[in-house]
């Protein structure tokens, strides 16, 4: 079980509709909301962009739901540029200090916190419980034998890509709306 003394908890991006979280995305976000609520860290940090056309992305629509849950302005970071898991801890990566919590899903833990030492930074995990299909967890092994292969980029949009001109300022605040 993870203990405070982090410096951040990092939701990793998931689906939104419309300016609402996917199932998945409330689920992290409410795991997140509740090892804050703990004192585990002092800030949360919210990943993930947006689709081509969609006017919302997962980490503003993120933030804005940890907002309406009692979490302060100044405690939140949203990263609204990224599209992949490695895209999530590249774009927050200049911002993080200290250990990270990361909190996403059972079956993408693995993959993201080999991702995160990947990229030098000092992550555990914490796994959002649920029944998760099959083909998930096979989905999540495969992607991590790839990078265990050191087979980069990954196919299917997992490319890597370099962080956006202004990945050394703030990544942004928490949006207006839904």
């Amino acid at each position: 079980m993870a203990q405070p003394g982090y410096g951040w908890i990092v939701v990793l991006g998931a689906a939104q509709y419309g300016g609402r979280p996917s199932p998945a995305l409330e689920r992290r976000l409410e795991a997140a909301l509740l090892l804050y609520r703990r004192g585990l860290a002092p800030r949360v940090a919210v990943a993930g962009g947006r689709l081509p056309g969609d006017p919302y992305s997962e980490g503003e629509v993120g933030c804005r739901y940890l907002r309406s849950k009692g979490v302060p302005r100044e405690a939140l970071l949203c990263e609204t540029q990224s599209q992949t898991t490695y895209e999530n801890l590249l774009f927050l990566k200049p911002h993080l200090s200290g250990r990270i919590l990361l909190v996403t899903d059972a079956p993408h833990l693995p993959r993201a916190l080999f991702l995160a030492r990947l990229l030098g930074l000092r992550a555990e995990g914490h796994a959002v419980p649920g029944d998760y299909p099959l083909r998930y967890w096979v989905r999540e092994a495969l992607y991590r034998l790839w990078l265990y292969l050191g087979l980069k980029p990954l196919p299917g949009g997992h490319g890597l890509r370099s962080p956006p001109l202004g990945a050394s300022g703030s990544p942004g605040t928490p949006g207006e709306g839904p």
